[in-house]
């Protein structure tokens, strides 16, 4: 109201969203995470899957549901884009404006990449309706088809060793060592 107020509403892009799934899953009271696995802090769906709302007057289109794949690296390219500035170069997002406007955009082929270090080191690869999910720098990586089962309950590694070879060839480049963020080893599991 207040940016209506204003008369800034329709310059206005507000995002409304979390970084992460629910710090507890508050099991038959809250159910935070629904029906996807995990919560704050490990890689499966209910840890990092989050709605996000998006509003701008005359620009984003008002209660549309959209599915589309992003995460935060893609913050920094669509902003840009909408305030007609330049992204940096070799940035791991990219610039989803299009679908805030209720543009329909082609589902990219890119690979969507996070790690945790907090108790130990996990990784998870999103990539088109594949997820990969792994403990530890040598851990083995559980993957499950999200289109059939988002609640990630069948890992289905063992019947898909191509897409498992494809997410390993991409796991070998994606991540640098730092002394900032170093790798351990997988904390045990709850």
């Amino acid at each position: 109201n207040l940016l209506k107020a204003h008369g800034i509403a329709e310059n206005t892009l507000v995002f409304f969203c979390s970084d992460n799934g629910a710090a507890n899953r508050y099991e038959g009271l809250f159910d935070s995470s629904g029906p996807l696995r995990g919560r704050k802090r490990d890689m499966y769906e209910g840890g990092i899957r989050t709605p996000m709302i998006a509003w701008m007057p005359g620009s984003v289109p008002a209660n549309k549901v959209s599915d589309y794949p992003w995460y935060f690296p893609d913050v920094l390219p669509t902003l840009a884009a909408v305030a007609g500035a330049e992204a940096p170069k070799d940035l791991d997002g990219m610039d989803i404006s299009p679908v805030l406007f209720g543009e329909n955009m082609p589902v990219s082929d890119r690979f969507l990449y996070w790690e945790f270090h907090e108790k130990g080191f996990d990784q998870a690869v999103r990539w088109k309706n594949w997820k990969a999910v792994r403990h530890g720098l040598d851990g083995k990586l559980e993957l499950y088809n999200l289109t059939d089962d988002p609640t990630e309950t069948n890992d289905v590694s063992r019947k898909n060793k191509k897409i498992i070879k494809t997410i390993e060839t991409y796991l070998a480049e994606a991540r640098s060592p730092s002394i900032y963020w170093p790798a351990g080893k997988a904390a045990p599991r709850d």
